[in-house]
């Protein structure tokens, strides 16, 4: 269920009223789930996500008002409208001083309910499909994340690995007033040292060896739109000073340039790490960080989230068997079974990779529970790394070779990497001088493989 379709919560303890706003909402094709009191209704906030919520005020024993507060608490951006009676207008002023978005003075006509809900509650994308946003969780964070579009204010994205980061990003600029420029993205772990800078920042002609014409970085390539830093931890310290410098100055000098270019922008930054602890071991300016951390968003991990697995299943089934020419696939029950009671450690995209892998192996229509090739248990180990292999990581045996099975680049790559590793018995250290790479580069590498199940620590 997308935002598209999240139902009304109404609440209201008189059995014939509930059945005449429900037969209401069901008349203008509305989903809805109605339930006799605040305690009832608390636990089905807590177990699916809607769009509004319309609640009598007199009830027994949680009355709408603590309700109410209940509700500002737990999902602040949850619109709530209260249903009063005439002699109850005071309480209901009281309400609405309280977070209520408005009131329905009873009697009230049906065209007035569905009015009221119309104009409150949360809106679904506009020509598009909107996030898979299911748990409640994941609905008041994209909520949040909508609220701050509304502004040009910095968004700080904290999460784990494999959450969806860019993917909120996206969202943020999609619904701000920039959604018309450019958005620009660089992951600061992926590019070597000695070419970041020149990849934020541009540069001009002649100023490095190779430097045949002027170009220009991503600050300037996102003018009067979005840029995403993602994973901005990884930043050198060096760099560092200078990014700080630019978001204080709001503009950008090229490398070896001498004329500033003032910059219209708007930033969003990423991490996976936590950067209190980054800052406190000082690899992270602490200066920087609060110029990044104006407005954070935590995004949840899938298994803080689990009411979404199953709809970004079947959202990756969709995009994927159409693209692999196998749009009739779908999942057994046995096999939704076993994706809801996995622990996803590597989160969304862990998700993604798995529905691929299944697609291929399916045999039939339908995916089976031994398609998805989840590692055993409830804590998931490395995925497709073989067993004998895994084990000489952990101990640093490196008597097994890796498997030989090479299929482009990118696999000679990771089997150079993971074998020199197990060679050095597990010493990122001795592996990097050995690789002739940076340590920072070796630990994004090892981050996409832990995600891709080809490795763990």
């Amino acid at each position: 269920m997308s935002e598209h379709n999240l139902p009304v919560l109404v609440v209201e303890d008189d059995p014939g009223l509930r059945e005449a706003i429900g037969d209401t909402l069901e008349l203008a094709g509305r989903p809805y789930v109605a339930v006799d009191g605040g305690e009832q209704a608390l636990k089905v906030l807590a177990e699916q996500a809607f769009s509004i919520v319309v609640s009598d005020v007199r009830m027994m024993p949680m009355d709408g008002i603590t309700l109410l507060k209940e509700i500002r608490a737990r999902l602040p951006h949850l619109p709530v409208v209260l249903m009063t009676a005439y002699a109850e207008v005071e309480k209901a002023v009281d309400a609405m001083r309280s977070g209520a978005c408005d009131f329905l003075l009873k009697p009230f006509e049906p065209g007035a309910l569905l009015a009221h809900i119309g104009k409150y509650e949360l809106q679904p994308e506009s020509g598009e499909a909107g996030p898979v946003a299911n748990d409640p969780a994941t609905q008041e964070m994209f909520a949040m994340a909508r609220r701050v579009a509304q502004t040009d204010a910095t968004v700080l994205l904290t999460g784990e690995s494999g959450v969806g980061k860019e993917v909120v990003a996206r969202y943020i600029h999609r619904h701000s007033a920039r959604a018309d420029g450019p958005f620009v993205a660089i992951n600061c772990a992926a590019i070597p040292d000695s070419l970041l800078e020149a990849t934020l920042f541009g540069y001009e002609k002649g100023a490095f060896t190779g430097a045949q014409q002027a170009q220009a970085g991503k600050f300037e390539q996102a003018q009067d739109g979005t840029l995403l830093l993602d994973e901005v931890t990884e930043m050198p310290m060096g760099l560092q000073a200078k990014l700080l410098r630019v978001l204080q100055e709001r503009e950008v000098e090229r490398v070896g340039g001498k004329k500033p270019v003032a910059l219209n922008i708007r930033v969003v930054a990423t991490s996976n790490r936590n950067m209190a602890e980054a800052v406190a071991k000082g690899v992270f300016r602490e200066d920087l960080f609060y110029r990044l951390n104006v407005f954070p968003v935590d995004i949840p991990s899938l298994r803080e989230r689990p009411q979404d697995v199953l709809p970004l299943a079947r959202h990756f089934l969709l995009e994927h068997g159409q693209r692999f020419g196998r749009s009739g696939v779908r999942f057994s029950a046995a096999a939704e079974d076993a994706l809801r009671d996995y622990d996803w450690p590597g989160n969304v995209r862990e998700l993604e990779n798995v529905v691929q892998r299944a697609l291929i192996l399916a045999a039939g229509t339908d995916i089976q529970a031994k398609d998805l090739k989840l590692p055993g248990g409830s804590v998931a180990k490395a995925g497709e790394l073989d067993s004998s292999i895994r084990g000489d990581l952990d101990s640093g045996d490196s008597s097994h070779e890796m498997p030989k099975k090479v299929d482009n680049m990118k696999d000679l790559e990771r089997e150079h990497i993971l074998r020199t590793l197990s060679e050095v018995g597990g010493s990122r250290r001795l592996a990097v001088e050995r690789l002739g790479i940076s340590e920072r580069t070796l630990r994004y590498k090892l981050q996409q493989y832990r995600e891709e199940g080809y490795w763990q620590d």
